[in-house]
């Protein structure tokens, strides 16, 4: 019985091509959709896809699933298995090709497939087989199964409240997640950063980026109506719950929004539900996350940095944990954060910082140590030396 286990499928000579795509629409009712190698809709992602949007998860959300399931749809298409047939060889084979190949990024360049990816690839995909389990249309046997300790029960189910959680696996091929600290810009870094942006428009969205710490999709939902600079607060779509929120920004934010204000005056629609940020060549559109997350990356380039859109929320946030005046829920509040646990990794000493003091420790010792000069040679008492250079001891 253990023929198929067998056989194992050699992935160093697999080729997975880049066919099929997802492909948006434009429509609210049906955002995206999962297209295969001859330009057909994948029916059973358009039914999953339906089930998540009226579960209430955005536009964002589903265009991150569809992304996990056309790189999972691609695989099953270069190995000639459907869909409905994939079993638990398909599964492994697919989550040991993501460790083990690369993939192109923007620059042209290859790189491994990060932990993080694979982590969100094998929920989404346990996810999608579970709902077609539920409603009949799929493998009575979801292809990624739990983890052996999951089985039978839920997570957690006898933990002790007074002992902390266990990091428990969901998933079987679900990979160890590594605790990262969040990646922040330093003040230094960030100055070269800002003196490079070219427009108005860019210094106001990195000034309210920083100040604000919302997310980068968060900040392009503010409408002109949703800007009021007498209280210093602008007004956010928040990303998960949709609701909107206040956040506050600093003044300097305020006067380079004004100074890009002034700019477009005339040449931008009006109106309290109008986007705030558009782009600056005609014809003017509003600005998206990918236009938005291309221009800091190209500036960030060019002051041969390596920092990100989303780092800029990192780095706010540390600015306000670090701040003794600010207590941590606040900075939860604005972070807009679930747990309090999640907003605590910014109480993580940054690198940049733990290296400066340490430095610092080791200058200090080295003054002392200067100071208290070369041990006395033998047969010399120390405190004659003293008297001898008109040093004095301390108690």
């Amino acid at each position: 019985m253990f023929d198929d286990f067998e056989n194992v499928r050699d992935l160093s000579v697999l080729e997975v091509p880049a066919v099929g795509s997802l492909s948006a629409t434009g429509s609210k009712w049906d955002p995206y959709r999962l297209l295969d190698p001859q330009g057909r809709p994948v029916g059973a992602v358009a039914a999953y896809f339906s089930d998540l949007l009226a579960a209430g998860r955005s536009e964002a959300t589903v265009r991150s699933y569809g992304m996990d399931l056309l790189r999972w749809f691609r695989f099953l298409w270069a190995v000639e298995v459907a869909w409905d047939g994939a079993t638990r060889l398909e599964a492994r084979d697919f989550c040991r090709w993501l460790a083990i190949t690369n993939r192109a990024k923007g620059s042209g360049r290859a790189v491994p497939y990060s932990v993080s990816v694979r982590v969100h690839s094998e929920t989404v995909l346990r996810c999608f087989y579970d709902f077609h389990r539920d409603v009949g249309t799929g493998p009575m046997v979801n292809p990624f199964p739990l983890d052996r300790s999951r089985r039978g029960g839920r997570a957690h189910a006898h933990h002790n409240p007074m002992e902390p959680y266990r990091n428990e696996r969901a998933g079987l091929y679900r990979p160890r997640a590594i605790r990262r600290i969040p990646r922040n810009i330093p003040d230094a870094e960030f100055n070269q950063i800002f003196a490079r942006l070219l427009s108005n428009r860019d210094r106001a969205m990195v000034a309210f980026y920083v100040s604000t710490g919302a997310r980068a999709s968060e900040l392009l939902t503010v409408t002109q109506g949703g800007v009021d600079p007498g209280r210093q607060l602008i007004t956010v779509v928040r990303k998960g719950s949709r609701e909107m929120q206040e956040l506050p920004a600093s003044s300097d934010a305020f006067v380079w929004l004004r100074l890009y204000q002034v700019e477009m005056e005339g040449q931008i629609p009006r109106g309290r539900t109008r986007p705030l940020w558009w782009t600056r060549r005609k014809p003017f559109r509003p600005l998206t996350y990918h236009a938005a997350h291309r221009m800091f990356e190209r500036v960030s380039a060019d002051a041969g940095a390596s920092a990100t859109l989303h780092a800029l929320r990192h780095t706010a946030a540390y600015r306000m944990a670090q701040d003794p005046a600010m207590p941590l829920t606040d900075v939860q509040f604005v972070l807009g954060h679930a747990q309090l646990t999640t907003t605590q990794i910014y109480l993580t000493p940054r690198k940049e910082d733990v290296i400066e003091r340490v430095l610092a420790h080791h200058a200090e010792q080295t003054r002392k140590a200067a100071e208290q000069g070369p041990p006395p040679a033998a047969g010399y008492r120390p405190e004659t030396l003293d008297v001898l250079f008109a040093r004095s001891r301390r108690s």
